[in-house]
């Protein structure tokens, strides 16, 4: 990566580089060769981020899962928002930046391989930014990919990174269409999301969810579901505890706190949810994420 201008590393951020030796041997393994991981990071609320690249020598996927920020390619810009994302294939000069009054929280990995043109057409989202809504999944798996930092350099270990951006790159292509082809349908999911974002901190029932969609609650769970893979409560669970990581890295709150912050009066209650989301107590992903 040539950088022209970088920002200092936000407050409570991420950012691992896999090591000279592991991407030689990334290239070469033939289970990874067609597309390994270079770099992969998590900036929370961002304020002042910019960067610039006169020179890009790799590719690159930015998913924003809150806040706003902006991109320059091609000569043109574009707006980023909660539930965007965008890929720069190698070689494109570009530029982007966080919004100035709402900074964004953003997950992104620097990527290459011999078939790495092939997964970005693939992905082949119609407009250079791309909007696939709130999704834990992927940023479950970018937690993964963060987990490299405490691999202790071993060969498999990033051979499953691998493996696991692959998924990532076809489980995005699948939203995006899935997205761009329901546009306009019965079910605006986006207007969903956003009133789940907006009821993070408090409760929201199936009833009221049906009744915001103009639907029964029989046909709205069940469209809902054709559109995320998840029930519409368990949709709303996950992006509590979305909400609940940010809080956990951004804030020295107690755990009970951070539990009626999204909405739980039961702390314990709040971290078994919370385990069996993200597969750590809230204690120890606050551990993991300082170690």
């Amino acid at each position: 990566m040539t950088l022209t201008s970088e920002w200092p590393l936000p407050q409570q951020g991420i950012r691992f580089m896999t090591p000279k030796f592991l991407v030689e041997f990334l290239r070469k393994y033939p289970l990874s060769r067609d597309l390994y991981p270079l770099a992969t990071g998590y900036y929370p609320a961002a304020a002042g981020h910019s960067l610039k690249r006169l020179k890009h020598n790799n590719h690159l996927l930015v998913y924003c899962s809150s806040g706003k920020g902006s991109l320059a390619a091609y000569n043109k810009t574009w707006r980023v928002s909660a539930g965007d994302f965008f890929i720069m294939p190698k070689g494109v000069a570009h530029q982007y930046r966080a919004n100035r009054n709402t900074p964004w929280t953003i997950y992104w990995v620097h990527y290459d391989g011999d078939q790495a043109n092939d997964y970005n057409q693939f992905v082949g989202n119609s407009s250079l930014v791309s909007h696939i809504g709130p999704q834990p999944r992927l940023l479950a798996d970018f937690e993964t990919l963060f987990s490299l930092r405490k691999a202790n350099y071993s060969k498999p270990a990033f051979v499953h990174a691998a493996c696991l951006l692959k998924q990532m790159l076809t489980s995005i292509a699948t939203l995006e269409r899935l997205n761009h082809s329901l546009r306009g349908q019965q079910l605006d999911i986006h207007h969903i999301q956003q009133l789940m974002q907006v009821r993070v901190a408090r409760d929201l029932d199936l009833a009221s969810l049906a009744e915001e969609a103009r639907l029964s609650k029989y046909h709205f769970s069940r469209k809902f579901k054709q559109l995320t893979g998840h029930s519409p409560i368990q949709y709303f669970i996950h992006l509590k505890m979305q909400y609940a990581c940010q809080l956990l890295d951004s804030s020295i709150d107690s755990i009970k706190q951070i539990a009626a912050k999204v909405g739980f009066d039961d702390p314990y209650y709040f971290s078994r949810q919370f385990k069996q989301v993200i597969g750590l107590s809230p204690s120890q992903y606050r551990q993991e994420r300082q170690a």
